[in-house]
């Protein structure tokens, strides 16, 4: 096989998988490979992929399928992510046209396999060591004035529907030099945001350098005094690790956005246990309720699964009445994915098809009745929004509201501009306002 000397890399799913695809891209053009522009044939393709969905191991075989050129011929191919390291050195019998599996606690060797592939060899790699990959990484780069950095990696808590913890692994977290030197220089590079990155990022823990130990929250608290960074924010929590102190930070530190992504999952206390979570309905609730009284204007942002084996409309009607208890101002939904080797696979009580069909759609439109409600509140408002992306109209700009939504704009500031803004209308899925100021903190 001939030496690649362009690359892709397609990332999908989560935002873990997105920070994961940047660092691989920027592995590959420390090698000296460039990135393939858009619409050209690459000579290295890494399909980054994701395992939360069902199928998602035959839409991966399938991304693979379709690499092939009309001319017969295809790129190396590395299957890369959770399906890596769900199928291992399987992927490689099911499929001969993939040429490396690497896991997305090896990717830090992927120089190194495709080496080995340029000599004939199919190398297979889902060791899964502590955060060693994250020495191997060269400086970061970024394109724009957010930035993802992960902070902590895999879960302990083990939800009887989710292979994270077996794709993942154990949770582990960065040592605090490494993040804070890594957002220092993320900062020197343009971001103005960053985004803290884990399967369970609310489980971070460290010693900073005073030899204090903390959580989260003291972590945040370090990188708000950094010059420059106006924004932050984390992703994903589970509500069994969020502390008094993160909740402190919400009211005390300015920098940290008042948006919270908490996944419930479920409004039935009984699908609740059935699903491993550590949380009932109620308690969830008061959390909620200790955010609020720490931060008035928070806004929350759900994950939700219907259809988990054994769900009645019963339960149903309980997640119903915890969405519109919450009013989220955004949400993921999704009908329950049985996944091969979790708890809940072999559990009884199969739903229906048909009926998580429904009850997907009747969940979604309630959400959506509440993401407009939230964003309808902010219309008359004043807020900064910090622009990352030129709009679909000659001198429309997008910016993202402390709240997270685009809101378009009419203005010439380049992108990393911080504006302020009046917001004059609301969509179901953005704002649009009106310049009143350039360049304020967040």
């Amino acid at each position: 096989m001939t030496d690649p000397k362009t690359f892709r890399i397609k990332s999908f799913g989560c935002q873990m998988n997105v920070y994961d695809g940047e660092r691989m891209a920027e592995l590959m053009a420390k090698q000296g490979l460039t990135a393939a522009p858009e619409g050209e044939d690459a000579d290295l393709v890494v399909l980054n992929t994701c395992h939360i969905r069902e199928k998602a191991a035959e839409k991966a075989y399938s991304d693979v399928g379709r690499l092939k050129r009309e001319d017969g011929s295809r790129p190396m191919v590395a299957l890369a992510g959770c399906v890596a390291q769900a199928e291992g050195a399987e992927a490689q019998r099911r499929s001969d046209m993939i040429d490396i599996v690497v896991g997305p606690q090896a990717y830090h060797r992927l120089p190194d396999l495709v080496a080995e592939a340029q000599k004939g060899k199919r190398p297979v790699d889902t060791d899964m060591p502590a955060i060693s990959k994250f020495d191997a990484m060269p400086a970061r780069k970024t394109v724009g004035p957010s930035a993802f950095l992960t902070v902590q990696e895999g879960c302990d808590k083990f939800c009887t529907y989710c292979v994270v913890p077996y794709t993942r692994g154990a949770e582990i977290s960065r040592p605090w030099g490494d993040i804070v030197n890594e957002a220092l220089s993320l900062v020197e590079r343009g971001a103005r945001e960053i985004t803290l990155l884990g399967q369970n990022v609310s489980a971070w823990s460290g010693i900073d350098e005073k030899g204090r130990e903390g959580g989260l929250e003291l972590l945040v608290r370090r990188l708000a005094k950094i010059d420059g960074l106006e924004r932050i924010r984390y992703t994903t929590s589970h509500p069994a690790d969020m502390d008094e102190g993160l909740i402190a930070a919400h009211s005390e530190v300015e920098k940290l956005m008042p948006y919270l992504h908490l996944p419930v999952q479920a409004g039935s206390d009984r699908i609740l246990k059935a699903m491993n979570r550590s949380h009932t309905a109620e308690s969830y609730l008061k959390l909620l309720d200790r955010f609020r009284a720490a931060r008035p204007d928070m806004a929350i942002s759900g994950d939700f699964i219907v259809g988990f084996p054994g769900e009645t409309e019963e339960d149903f009607q309980e997640t119903l009445a915890i969405v519109d208890a919450v009013g989220y101002a955004s949400a993921y939904s999704f009908k329950y994915s049985a996944r091969p080797g979790t708890p809940a696979a072999e559990m009884e009580g199969a739903v229906d098809a048909h009926v998580m069909d429904d009850r997907l759609q009747r969940l979604q439109a309630r959400l959506s009745a509440h993401s407009l409600a939230f964003n309808r509140s902010k219309v008359g408002e004043t807020m900064s929004i910090l622009i990352d992306r030129k709009g679909k109209r000659p001198g429309q700009m997008i910016g993202k509201s402390p709240w997270l939504q685009s809101v378009f704009a009419e203005t010439d500031a380049p992108i990393g501009t911080m504006l302020e803004v009046e917001i004059l209308e609301a969509l179901p899925n953005s704002l649009g306002g009106r310049v009143l100021r350039q360049e304020v903190a967040a």
